[in-house]
This record gives structure tokens, C-alpha cells and sequence, in this order.
């Protein structure tokens, strides 16, 4: 008598929840396995049902969704899916999220606040999430939030090689809207072959929520164009007062570069007001028809993602991707 034969072979499938399928069906192209066909709906007071047409037993699966307006429902798809997945028995479940919902609270800066971010990895690890794969964090220490591996992708050669190629043969400055986030600034520089770095010096009122004084660069942006770099664009203010403080400094020109583009209302208006004259993102978060304007420039992020899945899949280097050593 023979005894069972175990099958060995791996086997991928991808997955997407609805905020963004357009993202999630470049990706499964990319990876030539097209996305598992599925039933998602919401029930009449608003409670989500997933359900997957396939059998999903014993796959490496991969689950898609960027955490968009309304991001609360999003996520808690995000975490429907993941559940129905382990119940099913998958064998292997990597949340893909392009944009990290809640991540802008990764700290307590006041007595009786949450740390939101910390929550949503504890809850994708009780949904039954083995690993998590995202783009450009707003606070790095986040990766330490979830028990398991985490692979921390960036957007930046996306963003520097576009930038490289349309404005390298003008004199450009790497701009910081603040002092926090130099370290990107820094990196910005290095692969724009050492542009010169400034940073936005911000005042705050100490009487007034959320309101900036004064904006003073520091560093020289005179006859330069200024690339103003940030991790997101949401409301769009601090980073149009950035725009028209390097202007007022003597900048030639203003390009905004960032990763994910929330363009929360009044952003577009902001934006499209503002001194800049491209402002460049990726799609981590779809822009609906609505928030497109002339000055907007969408680059794919869907190659980075669909590489990382590969590597991911066949046990190679995620790391390797960005400093070219495995």
C-alpha cells in the first residue's frame, strides 16, 4: 500500500478588498495570478460579509487594501478577510497594507491617549495576520508593533527617479516642511546627488490648536527649485505654507513629493492654489475623479508591492530591494 504523498508546492494567491481594486489588480498582473474572485457586501445596518469562491486551503496568501476614507470600514474588511482566510486554512497570510491606517498615532503626546497604531497590529495579529508588508510608515518605530515580520517598503526611488529625470539639470534643494522628518530630506538628497538640504523652522501658537505662526526657512533655496518632501499629503496646509515660504525665500520653483495622497478636503484647493507646480504621489490611496487636478502626478506603486510578494513568496531578500545586497 502506498501512503499519502504530501504536495510541497507553494502556492500564491492575492486577495483585495474593495477600497482600491485597481491597485490590487496592477499587482496580481504583475504577478501573473490574477485576484481570487470573492463575495463582499455590507449587511443593512452596515456589519461586512466576505466570503472567498475558492478554495484557499494551504495557500501563501497575500491580502491587498489601502486604509482609505471611510478607513474604519476598510480596516474591519481588512481584518474580515483575514479571519475568513485563517478559518479556511490558509496556510500562510500577508496583510498588504500600502497605506497604514492610524498611523500618524504611534505615540502619546498627552496623558489618556491611545496608541492607535500599536491596536491595529495587535488586531491584524488576532485576525490571524503571519506577516505584514507596508509603505513608507510615518514613524519607523511602528514596525515593532507587530509580533511578526514586517517588511517596511519606500517609495523613494519611485519618487527620485521621477524627480531626477524631470528636473535634474536645474539646481534643486531637498526641502523639509519640519525639523522631524530631516532624515527623509537626507536620504532625498543622497540619491538627488547631494542637493542641498533646508528645512521649514515652524512656530506654533501655544493658544490656538493646530496653528503655525510663522514659517522661516533654514537653508539656502535662492534660484533653486525646491523639492519639498513628506510622508503624506492629508489636509494639504503645512506643506502649501512650506511652498510659499521657499518662495518667499527666493526659491525658483516649489515640486511637492510624497507618498500617499489622503487629500482630505480642503486639500486640492490648497493645492491647486498653491505656488507649487507639480505635486507628485503614488497611488498607495486611490485619488477619485473628484480630487484630480492638472498639477498631479501619479506614480504606480504597484511594482514595488508586486516585488516585494515575490520575494516574500519564494523566501528571497525584501531588504535587497533597497540597498541592492541580500
Amino acid at each position: 500500500m502506498t501512503g499519502m504523498k504530501r504536495t510541497t508546492e507553494k502556492h500564491l494567491m492575492v486577495f483585495s478588498g474593495r477600497a482600491h481594486p485597481d491597485l490590487a489588480e496592477e499587482v496580481a498582473d504583475l504577478l501573473e495570478c490574477g485576484l481570487v474572485p470573492q463575495k463582499a457586501y455590507a449587511f443593512a445596518n452596515g456589519e461586512l460579509y466576505v466570503r472567498y469562491e475558492e478554495s484557499v486551503r494551504g495557500c501563501d496568501a497575500f491580502v491587498i487594501q489601502s486604509h482609505t476614507a471611510p478607513i474604519n470600514e476598510w480596516m474591519m474588511e481588512h481584518l474580515i478577510m483575514v479571519d475568513a482566510l485563517k478559518r479556511a486554512s490558509a496556510k500562510r497570510i500577508t496583510v498588504v497594507m500600502p497605506f497604514y491606517g492610524y498611523g500618524r498615532q504611534d505615540k502619546k503626546h498627552r496623558g489618556r491617549e491611545p496608541i492607535s497604531a500599536r491596536l491595529m497590529a495587535d488586531l491584524f495579529k488576532t485576525a490571524g495576520a503571519d506577516r505584514l508588508i507596508t509603505v513608507d510608515l510615518h514613524a519607523d518605530q511602528i514596525q515593532g508593533f507587530f509580533d511578526g515580520p514586517v517588511d517596511h517598503l519606500m517609495a523613494l526611488p519611485i519618487l527620485t527617479d521621477y524627480v531626477k529625470e524631470k528636473y535634474g539639470d536645474q539646481p534643486l534643494a531637498v526641502v523639509s516642511p519640519d525639523a522631524g522628518r530631516i532624515k527623509v530630506a537626507e536620504r532625498w538628497s543622497a540619491r538627488l546627488g547631494g542637493a542641498p538640504l533646508a528645512f521649514i523652522h515652524k512656530t506654533r501658537r501655544t493658544d490656538v490648536a493646530n496653528e503655525v505662526v510663522a514659517n522661516r526657512v533654514v537653508g539656502d533655496v535662492v534660484g533653486k527649485i525646491c523639492v519639498l518632501t513628506d510622508d503624506m499629503i492629508d489636509t494639504g496646509g503645512t506643506i502649501v505654507k512650506a511652498a510659499e515660504a521657499c518662495m518667499d525665500d527666493g526659491a525658483a520653483g516649489v515640486v511637492i513629493a510624497a507618498t500617499h495622497p489622503i487629500l482630505s478636503d480642503p486639500a486640492v484647493d490648497r493645492l491647486k492654489n498653491s505656488p507649487a507646480t507639480e505635486v507628485v504621489v503614488t497611488n498607495t490611496l486611490p485619488v477619485s475623479p473628484d480630487k484630480q487636478f492638472d498639477k498631479l502626478t501619479t506614480l504606480s506603486i504597484a511594482p514595488l508591492i508586486a516585488r516585494a510578494i515575490r520575494e516574500v513568496f519564494e523566501d528571497g531578500s525584501v531588504t535587497s530591494m533597497f540597498d541592492g545586497h541580500a
